[in-house]
């Protein structure tokens, strides 16, 4: 059937599978949601003082 080289490696590449595996569900579930959250709320918050600094030197130019 195996000898005892190829056994191992088909641990090795289960192994590697498995680690992937694991990782892309990582990413997808944490990593990446939490990227586009922070990022969205920082360009909110940008956005925002823009619209406050740009009132204020409106309501100072008066």
């Amino acid at each position: 059937m195996f000898e005892f080289d190829q056994y191992l490696g088909f641990l090795a590449f289960l192994t590697i599978l498995t680690i992937g595996f694991w990782l892309m569900i990582f990413l997808m579930t944490f990593v990446i949601p939490y990227w586009i959250f922070g990022s969205s709320i920082e360009r909110f918050k940008e956005i925002k003082a823009e619209r406050k600094a740009k009132r204020e030197g409106t309501t100072l130019n008066q």
